[in-house]
């Protein structure tokens, strides 16, 4: 086996930029401790932990970064911002990094991820809270997976946690008027 040495020109640059920019969280303040790495309930079946994602957006790794399971499977649990020394917010720069791999066209094959958001998102803009059975409805068509968790529907049902008729909440006009500041970067 032959070491690797890599050289490290710059630290920092346009992706860090970006990403705090976005997120509001600085990945300039990570010092590799990888604490956020020990504790992620993820780290192990994704393919970069936690404090690698925070390292190639240090070092400016904007397709690798963008191309990553990891940010797609971050639950945003917070678990790595918790026990980060330096309060890096993981969660946060994650959200910045889906919304940039979408609009580069990364986005790794096979995740529901974006799929899910989008169709949580307008429950939310049209009903003000989200309707779980129309939720998963609207999921299963678009992904095709109609049968992955069928079995658990009709306990739900019984449990009343997937009730037939969604709720509504009024404020329809501020909620889009909301939506519609968030699309233009909440300046408005």
């Amino acid at each position: 086996m032959t070491a690797a040495t890599i050289e490290i020109e710059t630290v920092g640059g346009a992706l860090a930029s970006e990403v705090k920019t976005r997120s509001g969280a600085s990945p300039m303040n990570c010092y590799q401790c990888a604490k956020c790495s020990s504790g992620c309930p993820v780290a192990d079946r994704a393919d970069l932990k936690p404090h690698e994602v925070v390292r190639l957006v240090q070092m400016d790794q904007r397709e690798a970064v963008l191309a990553s399971r990891f940010i797609w499977e971050c639950t945003s649990c917070q678990t790595c911002t918790t026990r980060c020394p330096q309060k890096v917010d993981l969660a946060a720069m994650n959200d910045a990094l889906r919304a940039m791999s979408l609009s580069a066209g990364r986005a790794v094959r096979g995740t529901a991820v974006p799929v899910f958001n989008e169709i949580f998102l307008k429950s939310v803009q049209k009903r003000g809270r989200v309707y779980e059975m129309g939720l998963m409805a609207a999921f299963k068509l678009r992904t095709m997976r109609l049968f992955e968790d069928a079995a658990k529907a009709p306990a739900m049902l019984l449990k009343g946690k997937l009730p037939l008729f969604g709720p509504r909440v009024r404020g329809q006009a501020e909620r889009k008027a909301m939506f519609r500041r968030a699309a233009q970067g909440g300046d408005q």
